[in-house]
């Protein structure tokens, strides 16, 4: 980019130069070479800067090359260091520009790896330099993960039920981050949390309440079922008689733990902000008041992990038809947003970015509670909400092909009520046992196809829309999908599980079943899960007759480790790495590339009669088996035999 572009981008009337050729030079501004080496304390090489920038105490620093190197780097900083000793109350942006190309590098104050801004991969208007420093917030996760448990043992304290809690939380921190707003504060500290305080002594309850009523009823404006959404928010908030007696000095409590503790650690302008943001209100949603235990909130690392697996950016439209409170939909926004980011100027990510939340992320949940959940998590992470629906997903085709996804990431209950299911689905169910007779219209408590069911249902849908495609002489549409259903529905040998298999072979591909570790779901359901992945409207076998083989992976590590009262907890190097982070990266790399490794993944052609899961098809690997492992077998056999009444304990 030459000279002439950088200036027009950054903006012409915050351009400096104080010598002939537009160059600005800090001899120049010093007054002398040696005042200038007596304000630095040494001697210099460098002092003649390409191009220069000052506005409201930001200064942008650019040296341009035809084609810049790191040792580059040395000359920009002198620059950065001369403009400290002379204007030492400037903030600086310094950076490396090609002429020849437009790669830049960009610094925050100092020129060195750990400050440079690795997203700002394009030139923007000054601007968006100057709101770098206008970031209040820094992101912490340790301290937000603490002080959420802080925050969960106050509720617990003032008696504020467990299932309700995600909800008040999440609504209580729209609340303050709307006033904060309104106040034009950027700073979160505590001479803030004492100016709202003086304004919430001056309110009582009801007042408070109402605000909550009123900032989360703007908010909806446009979106879909709002009269609905503001029902469930009083219902289960505002009118809960619990919250009702919360008292005025409660109330200050709760806001400014939210507002100190929490929201002054999160930057909900950054990606890892909006992480760390799900992260805080997915701590809350152990319960959520559903009717099925069975019926788990996916973990976030989980979701994290689908959402790669299945490619998820800014051109995808995602669909989640059992969306719950929303952990799908939430990741894939966050990840969605942060693509809009990626080389496009802050005015361009804009744009996109309003696309991706009102046309992007769509979803179904027909359980009231979890419905309202999933409202506030979208609206806390910025929106999104308009296009979720309150709803039976086997109701509301229409919706589905509305949406017209491209990915659909679910988790659908493993036991779902019959009552919701359509009859067609249910004609091959076939009646249990006298025993386990009930009221049911096929004989059945629960769905037999363990969730199987559900993407049936979606690839009827698929199919559907691409025959009306053929006749319009249009492309047909693959849509990803990546589900989690319990491992026996991957090994299931029952004769529905088999018609469900095949189904969904005839009319998709199944590309990918990844073991998920055990207790994925704790403290929740106690089931064990797999991750299976399709790519619907394409069949597993090819025209031509050959058939695809499927990528298994033996996924049952992931770094997590239960604690009591805590769940799972992500678990840490002695460098403070993470180690779900590594093993993401090599889940995702033995998919995408297909490698076959003992212990760890295998490929195979299967059909409906096989089994679905890694284990069955992977070889193991010995090197790492140890007297310890054979030990633990023996134990694991004896007790077997004792338990079976074939040997006796003496």
């Amino acid at each position: 980019m030459d000279r002439n572009a950088i200036i027009d981008i950054i903006g012409k009337e915050f351009y400096t130069t104080n010598i002939e050729g537009g160059e600005y030079s800090y001899v120049q501004d010093a007054g002398s070479k040696a005042a200038l080496e007596k304000r630095l304390g040494r001697t210099f090489e460098h002092f003649k800067l390409d191009i220069r920038f000052e506005f409201n105490g930001v200064a942008i620093l650019v040296e341009t090359k035809q084609n810049f190197t790191k040792e580059d780097r040395k000359q920009l900083a002198e620059y950065v260091a001369e403009e400290k000793a002379l204007h030492p109350t400037n903030k600086i942006i310094a950076i490396l520009a090609n002429t020849k190309n437009d790669k830049f590098e960009v610094f925050e104050m100092v020129v060195d790896d750990e400050h440079q801004l690795k997203e700002e991969v394009v030139l923007d208007k000054m601007e968006h330099y100057v709101k770098l420093f206008e970031a209040n917030k820094q992101n912490d996760r340790e301290k937000v993960l603490k002080n959420t448990y802080d925050l969960n043992e106050l509720l617990h304290k003032l008696d504020i039920n467990e299932d309700k809690r995600s909800q008040f939380v999440g609504t209580t921190l729209l609340y303050i981050k709307d006033i904060v707003r309104k106040l034009g504060k950027k700073n979160i500290d505590q001479s803030l949390a004492d100016e709202l305080k003086k304004i919430w002594t001056l309110m009582d309850t009801k007042q408070i309440r109402a605000g909550i009523e009123s900032v989360l009823t703007n908010l909806l404006d446009g979106s879909e079922n709002k009269e609905a959404k503001i029902r469930l928010l009083q219902e289960n908030v505002l009118n809960d008689q619990k919250v009702k007696k919360l008292t005025l000095t409660n109330w200050i409590k709760v806001m400014e733990t939210i507002l100190l503790d929490i929201y002054k650690y999160i930057d909900t302008d950054s990606s890892e902000g909006q992480d760390i943001l799900n992260l805080f209100f997915i701590a809350f949603n152990k319960y959520t008041g559903k009717a099925d235990k069975n019926q788990a909130f996916t973990p976030d690392h989980i979701t994290d992990f689908m959402c790669r697996v299945t490619n998820v950016d800014r051109t995808k439209t995602i669909l989640d038809p059992t969306c719950g409170s929303g952990s799908f939909l939430v990741q894939g926004m966050v990840k969605e947003l942060a693509d809009c980011r990626k080389g496009k100027t802050e005015a361009e990510a804009e744009v996109l970015m309003k696309e991706v939340k009102c046309k992007r992320i769509w979803g179904i949940e027909i359980e009231e509670k979890a419905y309202g959940l999933s409202t506030t998590n979208m609206l806390i992470h910025g929106d999104g909400n308009s296009n979720i629906k309150l709803g039976n997903c086997f109701e509301e085709k229409e919706f589905i092909i509305k949406a017209n996804p491209d990915i659909i990431l679910m988790n659908p209950p493993y036991n779902a009520k019959p009552i919701n299911i359509p009859d067609k689905y249910k004609k091959a169910w076939d009646k249990p046992s006298k025993k386990k007779e009930v009221k049911e219209d096929t004989g059945r408590k629960e769905d037999p196809t363990k969730g199987f069911v559900f993407i049936h249902y979606l690839s009827d849908i698929v199919k559907e829309m691409n025959e009306k495609l053929e006749k319009e002489g249009k492309p047909i549409k693959t849509v990803k999908l990546a589900v989690l259903l319990p491992v026996s529905a991957a090994i299931g040998s029952s004769s529905i599980l088999k018609a469900e298999k095949e189904y969904m072979l005839q009319n998709n591909t199944l590309e990918a079943v990844f073991s998920l570790p055990n207790e994925i779901f704790f403290p929740g359901a106690a089931v064990n899960a797999c991750c299976m992945v399709f790519t619907l409207g394409k069949p597993h076998k090819n025209s031509d007759g050959t058939v695809n083989e499927t990528f298994f992976g033996y996924y049952r590590e992931d770094g997590f480790k239960k604690k009591k009262n805590l769940g799972r907890v992500e678990q840490f190097d002695k460098d403070n790495n993470s180690l779900w982070k590594v093993m993401e990266e090599e889940w995702l790399s033995l998919y995408r590339n297909k490698k076959v490794i003992d212990g760890k993944s295998a490929m195979q052609v299967v059909t409906a009669s096989d089994e679905w899961l890694c284990e069955a098809y992977m070889k193991t690997d010995y090197s790492k088996l140890s007297e310890r492992d054979f030990q633990q077998t023996l134990n694991n056999y004896l007790s077997y035999l004792v338990k079976e009444g074939k040997v006796y304990e003496v």
